[in-house]
């Protein structure tokens, strides 16, 4: 995962301008996670199984993705899903936690890999679902 993703966004895109995380928005980090996994919005929307006028409405901030499609986006473009969110870098996270009570940050880890996982299943699943869907017309 991007823990320092502005660094690594800005150097795997090419972006000459300045990016601050306190400005930036949800479509502004979507955007540029999808351009470092180097993916048209087109093969991203594709994947996600939306419409590419709906990742461009995400992008360009008119709409948000509901919960289930930010775990998928989070794990599609390889960034954390608090960073998405939030912009926050995953090592700040990581920083916090050190106060955290004993056992707590074992758990917030499974967590994190759960959504990785979720955000899988809901791909496949929705892959499932169109193939279902194309067998159900085709009959």
């Amino acid at each position: 995962m991007i823990d320092d993703a502005t660094t690594d966004i800005q150097a795997a895109t090419g972006d000459n301008y300045d990016w601050d995380d306190d400005v930036a928005t949800l479509g502004d980090r979507l955007a540029r996670a999808r351009g470092a996994a180097g993916m048209s919005q087109s093969q991203l929307a594709r994947r996600l199984g939306v419409k590419l006028t709906t990742l461009r409405n995400w992008e360009s901030d008119r709409s948000e993705p509901r919960a289930n499609r930010l775990q998928m986006l989070s794990g599609l473009l390889n960034v954390s899903f608090i960073w998405l969110m939030t912009g926050t870098a995953q090592d700040e996270v990581q920083a916090s936690e050190e106060e955290l009570p004993a056992g707590l940050p074992d758990i917030l880890s499974e967590l994190r890999e759960l959504r990785v996982v979720q955000g899988q299943l809901a791909e496949r699943t929705g892959q499932l679902e169109k193939r279902l869907k194309a067998l159900m017309t085709s009959s």
